[in-house]
């Protein structure tokens, strides 16, 4: 599993994050210094990288959290099986791999594109 431990103070908007065992882009960072005797804390809001669900979190700055290491790749669109399905060759590596496109995406075979993945997971990119 490609991940990481960060402590919560080191996370930033626009990072990932893996809140309930799934990837997470971080929308929302913000902290609260509460009493006298009391750690700061931290709140995250995120947004789920390949299910686009909102997750959030609040736990203390100096708390360890996993974070995801997301590859980010080029692809080069080899065939289209559908509308909203096509099997790319990874530019790295040469696999063909097929991946489901957004609904507001559309390539045409020999176009290049950019994709992230994590764990199996692939999302292509605006």
């Amino acid at each position: 599993m490609a991940k990481e431990q960060k402590q919560v103070r080191e996370l930033q908007e626009g990072n990932y994050v893996i809140i309930d065992d799934a990837a997470c882009k971080i929308d929302a960072y913000s902290t609260a210094k509460p009493g006298k005797h009391g750690s700061a804390k931290a709140r995250v809001e995120a947004r789920g990288v390949f299910d686009e669900k909102k997750r959030s979190f609040s736990q203390p700055v100096d708390a360890k959290v996993w974070v995801p290491i997301v590859n980010r790749k080029q692809g080069q669109v080899v065939a289209k099986e559908s509308d909203n399905v096509v099997q790319v060759m990874d530019l790295d590596t040469y696999e063909t791999i097929t991946i489901e496109l957004p609904d507001d995406v559309s390539v045409d075979p020999d176009d290049e594109i950019e994709f992230l993945e994590w764990e199996g997971k692939r999302k292509v990119l605006e």
